[in-house]
């Protein structure tokens, strides 16, 4: 689900935006979908004493006797006078012997008992005489028998003694589920099947199948009916949830290139026509993330009007529709009388229900987003919550945080239903679909830390300790739908903190490094943990270096840089471990930041120690929030594949800029904007400006329009600071930037000669972030006034190396004689220059991130 936009078609870009997902292949702009805030909210609620008695969802009442326990060692004595349940109760014996287990349903019934007349009510009672469950309806005494479930595998139930109690409990929302509706490699067979379960486990009513990359769901193939494969698992699938009492919802996604016209009206009824064959009873209509003819609500109405006059109340054992809008969010839904939404209001059938998702694509659930919507559409909508969804960040990080961000004064009249959109790591998604159940049942008494806590110890109960260090660690977004995360950490900068600060965080990072090996060992859940193997291998090696940023520290605190160096050196990340750590990532919000930081902030001393000048390496500055993350010094790492983006739509007036960190000379300025070429997010109509203080600013250029590649070079000009300014234009994307290169490092500029690819250069920047990998011989001659060098390096470990040959450093006089030759054996290698030495050879597969020449 994304936003539209009209004006940016561009086929490359929805390959750029969220990776290789196939359904964007339609020149829809998804930029919208991470329009979102920054602003990162405190989780609320508290961890409670539940007396030993977990249930979930949060019953409406619970009053537990006075310690007195049913023994049911012996099994349940199963009695249902209408219906059969017995399918339901693998999880107890059933024995004729055992202690009574009446089940029963019926609104009469119910009411006697003060249960509530909603479907899915019930009441459970445990005292000397049995177990009674009654349902206000047949899905309600199955509820009650999964409260049952729940009670007897708590701890106040151990040994099969279970606690007398009474319940009263119903949902306060109709309908309750997830929407299958990201994007991104579809859930496996299995895993429906298994999330299935968890639905009618946890009492949630509702499962929409609309994957966008189904092409049977949407184009190019929603006309044609499912092959047989397909068609055979979506049996099964409704199958499952008959058992786990779940409506199952298939979903339709013809806007993307509809006609309306009488044969694809046509089309449209004959595939739900043939979904109905299969057993499906519940539809939706989706309209979202479309362009072209296929917006028009008026059209829109008049097709899901025609399909419930002629479809569904001709069936009459099929529910109501639901639809979603193309204007799904007020970010750009037209408000007034004649907007989309104000349409749906005056002209849609009161019995379809509609989809909304709030402020922008990804947002909280607030009473005044409610009204917005409910004031145009003339009934409650139903909330679909892009949580914990992540095909906006492609599917980097997987979210195992708190659900919460949702408003605890809403009822029915308020929203007919709330939907999640998960993530395409189905079993991941459980912690978070844990809450959602927990929440949409009974909203005033949901408490977001106390549910998480209950769901880490309920999904992976050997290794809770362990998923649940993995879980706080891993909950941001890092852009779009900020989330808490390691609220229980505390980071600190190396020029200011405590020794008790220092011994905590070092224990966080030692305990991190062993949490992938504990849940090898404690997860019986196999498919969670081969969808979490990825993240929690990297989380590993997060607290690897989180460790050994420490020893860093000392050294650095010691004084000793070849110590120093040979440490940070060994525990910066390579492309290899950053691209792994891109792909899978955690701690995003303070402990891969410490990392990073900490490194810098060393490495920032430790060099104008070593050579009396500060290093050439910059900070980014901007007006967007995230402009200080880590994320920001991908501007500065000379690899055109890697990019810094704001996170945020951009606006007239905004800016991203540099602060060289001092006052200096500044003759040239390379950028380069855009995640790639061709790309959609980057200022399309900027202005380049330098200034001293970082308050008065003056043009470097004219307006620049359509330019990806920006240079200036010119005489030099006095300036701390240099930025890219955004000059009025309609376009709202986020903005990228791959390279913001300052007085980039030139052969010309050198004063020696350099024999070796220019990638070499970055030896000679006086930026020691910043190195190449010498993998032959490198040659340059040496300067006036040089005594000696300085080379920071990195040397291949013994499994690296492809030969026993050493790195070699040669001194060669002017007519090319050999005057010296040593092996290079240290990370940190000195070197002084012998008599008539003119020219310096470097052999050897080496990663050199600094030479520095020592004056005489």
């Amino acid at each position: 689900m994304m936003k539209k936009n009209k004006m940016l078609a561009a086929l490359t870009a929805c390959f750029l935006f969220c990776g290789n997902l196939t359904a964007q292949q339609t020149g829809f702009d998804f930029s919208g979908q991470r329009r979102e805030s920054q602003k990162v909210l405190t989780v609320p609620g508290q961890k409670l004493d539940h007396k030993g008695i977990i249930i979930n969802p949060t019953p409406q009442e619970l009053k537990i006797g006075n310690g007195d326990k049913l023994d049911i060692s012996k099994g349940l004595a199963l009695n249902a006078k209408n219906g059969d349940f017995s399918v339901n109760m693998d999880f107890v014996n059933l024995n004729k012997k055992g202690a009574k287990l009446n089940i029963n349903f019926g609104a009469d019934k119910a009411a006697k008992l003060g249960v509530k007349a909603v479907s899915g009510a019930y009441s459970l009672s445990i005292s000397n005489k049995g177990i009674t469950i009654t349902g206000y309806d047949e899905r309600g005494a199955f509820y009650g028998i999964q409260t049952l479930r729940q009670i007897i595998e708590s701890p106040a139930s151990a040994n099969f003694q279970l606690p007398y109690l009474e319940i009263k409990d119903h949902p306060d929302l109709p309908h309750r589920g997830v929407i299958e509706g990201f994007y991104g490699n579809p859930w496996s067979h299995e895993t429906r099947l298994s999330l299935i379960e968890f639905y009618g486990r946890f009492k949630m009513n509702i499962y929409f199948y609309g994957p966008k990359d189904d092409p049977y769901h949407s184009s190019p193939h929603w006309r044609l009916p499912y092959p047989e494969k397909e068609a055979m698992n979506i049996k099964e699938l409704i199958m499952a949830c008959n058992r786990n009492r779940v409506d199952f919802v298939w979903a339709i996604h013809p806007g993307k290139d509809i006609k309306w016209n009488e044969e694809d009206y046509q089309n449209l009824k004959n595939k739900l026509e043939g979904m109905y064959d299969l057993g499906v009873r519940s539809f939706a209509i989706f309209f979202d993330d479309i362009t072209g003819e296929g917006v028009n609500p008026v059209k829109q109405t008049e097709l899901t009007n025609r399909v419930n006059e002629e479809f569904v109340k001709v069936k009459g054992d099929v529910t109501p529709l639901v639809i979603c809008p193309t204007d799904y969010s007020k970010a750009w839904a037209k408000p007034g009388p004649d907007g989309a939404l104000s349409i749906y209001g005056k002209t849609l059938d009161p019995s379809v229900q509609i989809f909304w998702t709030g402020d922008v694509v990804c947002s909280d659930l607030t009473k005044e987003t409610m009204d917005w919507i409910n004031s145009r559409i003339k009934r409650p909508a139903f909330y679909w919550w892009n949580y914990p969804v992540t095909d906006y960040i492609k599917n980097t990080i997987v979210l195992q945080g708190p659900v919460y961000g949702l408003n605890t004064s809403l009822t029915a009249d308020d929203l007919c239903g709330f939907g999640s959109n998960p993530m395409e790591n189905g079993e991941a998604s459980k912690l978070a679909l844990y809450g959602v159940s927990d929440y949409s049942w009974n909203i005033a008494a949901y408490n977001p830390i106390d549910n998480w806590e209950r769901g880490i110890a309920m999904l992976v109960p050997g290794a809770a300790e362990a998923y649940r260090t993995f879980a706080i660690h891993s909950c941001d977004t890092e852009t779009g739908y900020r989330r808490a995360e390691s609220w229980e950490t505390e980071t600190f900068r190396i020029d200011n903190y405590t020794q008790e600060q220092f011994k905590a965080l070092l224990s966080e990072f030692e305990k991190i490094e062993k949490v992938p090996a504990q849940m090898e060992a404690g997860c019986t859940n196999k498919a969670l943990l081969n969808e979490l193997r990825p993240w929690l291998t990297e989380f590993g090696k997060l607290g690897t270096r989180g460790r050994k940023t420490f020893d860093a520290i000392k050294y650095h605190e010691a004084g000793d840089q070849a110590g120093f160096w040979n440490t940070y050196v060994e525990n910066s990340m390579s492309k290899d471990d950053k691209k792994a750590y891109d792909t899978h990532k955690s701690g995003t919000l303070k402990l891969q930041p410490f990392y990073v930081k900490a490194m810098d902030d060393m490495l920032y001393k430790f060099f104008t120690a070593l050579t009396g000048k500060l290093p050439e390496s910059y900070k980014a500055v901007g007006t967007y929030a995230n402009v200080s993350s880590v994320s920001s010094k991908l501007m500065f790492d000379n690899d055109d594949s890697t990019f810094y983006t704001t996170g945020k739509a951009q606006r007239t007036g905004h800016w991203v800029g540099v602060d060289v960190g001092y006052l200096k000379e500044i003759s040239e300025v390379h950028i380069i904007q855009g995640r790639r070429s061709e790309d959609v997010d980057y200022f399309d109509h900027t202005i380049l400006e330098y200034s001293e203080t970082g308050k008065d600013w003056a043009p470097l250029t004219d307006s620049i329009k359509n330019q990806y590649v920006i240079n200036w070079t010119g005489e030099p000009i006095k300036a701390r600071y240099v930025r890219l300014r955004k000059l009025q234009s309609a376009k709202t994307n986020w903005m990228a930037v791959r390279r913001f290169d300052i007085n980039p490092v030139r052969r010309e500029k050198l004063g020696f000669n350099l024999e070796a690819n220019d990638e070499s250069l970055q030896a000679f920047d006086y930026n020691p972030i910043t190195s190449f990998m010498n993998s032959g011989i490198m040659s340059f001659g040496v300067a006036p006034n040089v005594a000696g060098y300085t080379l920071l390096l990195k040397l291949p470990t013994s499994s690296q190396a492809t030969t026993a040959v050493p790195v070699k450093f040669r001194q060669f006089d002017a007519k090319g004689k050999l005057l010296s030759e040593v092996a290079i054996d240290s990370h940190f290698f000195k070197a002084q220059l012998v008599a008539g030495a003119s020219r310096i050879e470097i052999e050897g597969k080496v990663e050199i991130f600094e030479i520095l020449p020592q004056g005489i």
